[in-house]
């Protein structure tokens, strides 16, 4: 099964998914010249996310979006077991939203001229000034263009418990005044793990929880606040941070 796994990732699904982000990220870049809010860029990357998923042979299980408020704008967090997750999430959330993604893939050819056109933010984490220029250009970019931001608040892709969460998230989410929505992911690390090199065809249940409303809170909630999404976001997937928080803010 594993030479199965590995020939099928490496001579079908990797090249397809490849191919696939050329054209996406092309048709973007297209899209982009004649649109410049990034909302039809958003839909080419729903409709990107579902075929991927197909040709990957994943399947997902999906519960609890009926709790997302109609309109308005969010901070949609979620733990981060895969390279996966994005395609995982974004075709179930109609909720126009962006990325705070790491600067490492704007230099991905197609992907990286998907995020910049559409609109989605670069967050720097090995500069804390920059991450945190980050984090006030996503509050911002949330209540001047009225769109979402999805955030993995443990700071990239782990394995095992649930780890502690970066403050970034409840951040942007106070200075912007809007909910808090956890969304949790379980089973993507089966399906490409954080160092994995083969894609498995697979099954991932993904659940999305109660608002966290922000409006009446202050920076002095910046760490309750964190606690309270960590115990959200664990209490979807099964699991509890074990270790304590960082004190640095950060996304």
């Amino acid at each position: 099964m594993i030479v199965i796994d590995f020939l099928r990732t490496w001579l079908f699904t990797i090249p397809m998914v490849a191919f696939l982000t050329a054209i996406g990220g092309t048709l973007s870049l297209l899209i982009s010249l004649v649109s410049s809010t990034g909302r039809w860029q958003h839909q080419v990357g729903r409709v990107w996310a579902r075929i991927v998923l197909f040709i990957s042979g994943v399947r997902v299980t999906v519960e609890g979006v009926e709790k997302i408020p109609p309109g308005g704008s969010f901070v949609f967090i979620a733990n981060h077991r895969s390279f996966y997750d994005i395609p995982l999430i974004l075709p179930w959330i109609s909720v126009q939203f962006r990325f705070l993604a790491k600067k490492s893939l704007f230099s991905v050819p197609f992907l990286g001229t998907h995020l910049k056109r559409a609109g989605h933010l670069v967050v720097n984490h090995s500069n804390a000034r920059e991450s945190l220029r980050s984090m006030s250009d996503a509050a911002r970019v949330i209540q001047e263009k009225e769109v979402s931001i999805l955030l993995f608040p443990e700071g990239g892709r782990t394995y095992g418990d649930l780890e502690p969460f970066k403050d970034g998230a409840a951040y942007i989410a106070i200075k912007a005044g809007v909910p808090v929505i956890p969304i949790g992911l379980i089973g993507a690390g089966q399906i490409l793990g954080n160092h994995g090199r083969i894609i498995r065809p697979g099954h991932v249940h993904m659940k999305v929880g109660d608002p966290i409303y922000t409006i009446d809170m202050t920076l002095a909630d910046l760490k309750p606040l964190t606690h309270l999404m960590e115990e959200r976001v664990g209490a979807l997937v099964g699991q509890k941070v074990v270790a304590p928080a960082p004190e640095s803010v950060g996304v």
